[in-house]
């Protein structure tokens, strides 16, 4: 597997060229041009033929794309970035075939289930919670909570709540209306659950269940009062045409936020050799997310570190992306928390303030 720095080097290209100068007034083509009508200043989603315009336009172009996605984001969201750690209360064993993902049971994968306590999950949270974050998600490999599950989860919220000052999400598989209510009585303020991909793409992605039940299980949530989470992963081998049609998707659920992570491939998976995407797709992409859903928290999650790099992510981070998930992933190795606290620091991107404690 190639290295970040190499994948960004070939042919001479790097990050200098990306540079946002303040005052440049970049040559727009027309697609921009109807951006920034649309997105910016009606604060519309672009449609789907639109979007493939975005995600084709020429290398050149991706400095104007991403200034415009940040000058959307900050007239839409403002400047604050929300920061969220993560923390898997079951890891691995999961029955589902999801390709991407070496938590299935089905797969040759390192990864073997696990469960955390309540009292190491109410520790991680106030190692979250001390480095400004203001949401901790937890988050279990399965296809949907059983009774165990539940009562564990709710436990857990609880004893969060009475420690630390942070709001509790969760991401814990598909949701009967009956967990759903549960859920939210038990103080979640957001669930998580990815559409993964566009509706066309999805069986090449996942076979023991379908795209309509992730969808089943966003509309529970939004019916329950919670905010709706819902993302994916780009580049597993989609085309530009359904990666514009995933955003379009995505745009339809109105999601509260949307956590937008890189094909990172497994060993064990059946995703193990897929390449890594393009380090200028992903920026477009990060682009055309932000374009597609000017109102929606767009959060920086899994792959970031392998695609983009720590210079990429800091385009994302002046390119349409509003939030991040720091430190480590469920079985995959981020950043230190602290070197992105800094970095948003060397931004002058302010952490956006815990509003409430649910």
């Amino acid at each position: 597997m190639r290295s970040s720095e190499e994948l960004n080097s070939v042919q001479g290209w790097g990050y200098d060229w990306l540079e946002i100068r303040p005052g440049r007034s970049p040559t727009l083509t027309a697609i921009l041009a109807t951006a920034r009508s649309k997105a910016l200043n009606e604060g519309v989603g672009l449609g789907h033929e639109e979007l493939v315009q975005v995600l084709s336009l020429p290398e050149e172009e991706i400095p104007a794309l991403l200034e415009l996605a940040h000058e959307t984001r900050v007239r839409w969201c403002g400047e604050e970035v929300e920061v969220e750690g993560i923390v898997s209360l079951k890891t691995g064993g999961c029955p589902e075939d999801c390709h991407f993902c070496s938590q299935s049971g089905l797969f040759e994968s390192p990864v073997r289930s696990v469960w955390l306590d309540i009292e190491k999950l109410v520790e991680a949270a106030k190692h979250t919670a001390k480095t400004g974050a203001t949401e901790f998600c937890i988050v279990a490999a399965v296809k949907g909570p059983d009774e165990r599950l539940m009562k564990q989860l709710e436990s857990a919220v609880a004893a969060i709540h009475a420690d630390v000052d942070i709001q509790v999400a969760a991401s814990v598989g598909t949701l009967n209306a009956e967990q759903a209510h549960r859920l939210a009585k038990a103080g979640i303020h957001r669930y998580n659950h990815n559409l993964e991909t566009a509706r066309s793409f999805f069986p090449q992605v996942v076979t023991t269940h379908t795209w309509e039940e992730r969808r089943e299980t966003l509309e529970r949530v939004r019916e329950e009062g919670m905010e709706v989470c819902s993302g994916g992963i780009v580049g597993m081998g989609e085309s530009l045409e359904q990666r514009a049609e995933f955003a379009v998707q995505l745009a339809e659920v109105e999601p509260k936020e949307v956590p937008m992570n890189f094909l990172d491939p497994r060993p064990g998976t059946p995703f193990e050799g897929y390449p890594l995407m393009d380090s200028r797709d992903a920026l477009r992409a990060v682009g055309a997310f932000r374009l597609a859903m000017p109102h929606t928290t767009l959060r920086f999650a899994g792959g970031r570190e392998l695609t983009l790099g720590a210079q990429g992510t800091e385009q994302g981070l002046l390119g349409g992306i509003n939030a991040m998930i720091v430190g480590n992933y469920l079985t995959t190795l981020g950043r230190p928390m602290e070197e992105d606290i800094d970095m948003m620091g060397r931004l002058s991107l302010p952490i956006k303030a815990l509003n409430s404690a649910v």
